[in-house]
């Protein structure tokens, strides 16, 4: 028999192809899932309700409290209209005059609202309880929380019943005890906690997993993130008329996140060195403008071009323009070190060759499937070497590509997903 799912995820889910991938494989198996995540009003067109088919619903609740909200229009008018921040501080000294408790309280209040910290907190407190309120309001059969930022919504629903406790899954897509902007301590002693709780646990290959077992004692399924199988014959968008550069110029291709610890400044600065090529990022991100700049530092922006992030769906048509493509992570953290990396096999499902680091998951696929050249990403020379020697032997791309393309039929999501599956049926004998 089936079941309902209830499945969380920290973001809008519109660029999460392995949470799309495990929603739309349980759906099409015959499971009812909700997937709750996080609405942006900044964001237009972003629904907080979709039917991605009939059995796969997309929940968005709200980011902001409604009173926040009003707080911060408040704001926005006293900047505008002065007279009525005048009018204001006439209120508020009557207030310490007449009514000195409360008027102070409030000031206290008002007062920790304008700093950027409390604000954050409270906006993510808000999303926390409003997933928890979504989460718990439906007689769900499994839970399944990805990432350690919605482990609590899931042990919260699933366990904190005083009957009838659910089954929770916990998949984590990081490792959440050795990752960029994760140095607290705290992180591992929560996820030690919560993985109490926890049914069965999910991890992306089996460097983490081993990481997992000499860390908390017990080896967790793996389910690689490996993407959706492509269409052989796929439309393209010209990146080189939309680039404004010259057709016969070799696209050397970087997409997905622009984030620390990704090798991407070592990429900006091994530009001089290409023999030929334009470098080009596809993607967004906290470090974007840092790139931008430095593009513009070294007088690169003939050389070096960016473009936004764009839907999943349409990806495949960008990255049929590549020449090569590029994953060059850096070893900041264990989460980079063991990554298998969903980027690598994007490229290859498009039949692009990497210029890609030498870490144990993603070198044992390049080498033992021929596709593409291991560097040394913390090293500019190595990465502008191993470009070089791609650009100077185009037989030898065509191989690799070639390679990419036949590997492509092994590492896909159609093979990946009944190990996927499988997991939930243990779940369910249970």
């Amino acid at each position: 028999m089936k079941k309902n799912v209830c499945m969380f995820v920290w973001n809008h889910f519109t660029n999460d192809a392995r949470v799309l991938r495990e929603c739309t494989a349980l759906s099409e198996d015959g499971s009812d899932v909700d997937l709750i995540c996080i609405h942006d009003p900044s964001m237009p067109g972003l629904k907080t309700y979709e039917e991605i088919n009939e059995r796969f619903r997309v929940h968005r609740v709200k980011r902001y409290p409604r009173w926040l909200v009003l707080f911060q229009s408040m704001l926005t008018l006293l900047k505008k209209k002065k007279y009525l921040l005048l009018l204001l501080l006439l209120v508020w000294a009557a207030g310490v005059f007449y009514l000195p408790i409360i008027t102070i309280a409030f000031t206290i209040l008002f007062s920790s609202l304008l700093l950027k910290k409390v604000r954050t907190l409270i906006i993510r407190s808000s999303i926390f309880l409003r997933m928890i309120v979504k989460g718990w309001n439906k007689n769900y059969d499994i839970y399944h929380s990805n990432d350690l930022n919605t482990l609590p919504q899931g042990v919260i629903c699933a366990k904190f019943k005083l009957f009838n406790r659910k089954k929770l899954i916990y998949d984590s897509h990081e490792v959440q005890t050795s990752r960029t902007g994760y140095d607290s301590k705290l992180y591992g002693k929560m996820e030690s906690f919560l993985l109490k709780f926890v049914d069965q646990m999910i991890v992306e290959n089996h460097t983490r997993a081993k990481y997992n077992e000499d860390l908390y004692g017990f080896y967790p399924k793996v389910v690689h993130n490996y993407p959706f199988v492509q269409k052989k014959e796929i439309e393209k968008i010209d990146l080189h008329e939309m680039l404004d550069i010259s057709k016969d110029e070799k696209i050397l291709l970087y997409q997905g996140g622009i984030q620390t610890g990704r090798g991407l400044e070592n990429l900006v600065k091994a530009a001089p060195h290409f023999t030929e090529g334009t470098l080009v990022f596809i993607g967004d991100g906290r470090i974007k403008n840092k790139l931008i700049q430095l593009t513009e530092d070294m007088n690169l922006s003939h050389k070096v071009k960016f473009l936004p992030k764009v839907p999943l769906t349409d990806l495949p048509k960008y990255t049929k323009n590549a020449y090569l493509g590029f994953q060059v992570l850096n070893n900041v953290c264990f989460n980079h070190y063991s990554a298998s990396s969903n980027k690598l096999f994007e490229y290859m499902m498009a039949g692009v060759p990497v210029i890609a680091c030498d870490f144990p998951e993603i070198k044992k696929v390049v080498e033992k499937e021929e596709t593409g050249i291991l560097v040394d990403s913390h090293d500019i020379e190595s990465i502008a070497k191993g470009v070089n020697y791609l650009l100077s032997n185009p037989l030898l791309r065509d191989e690799l590509g070639k390679n990419s393309e036949i590997a492509s039929n092994k590492y896909n999501w159609l093979n990946e997903k009944d190990k996927f599956i499988a997991i939930y049926e243990t779940l369910k004998g249970e």
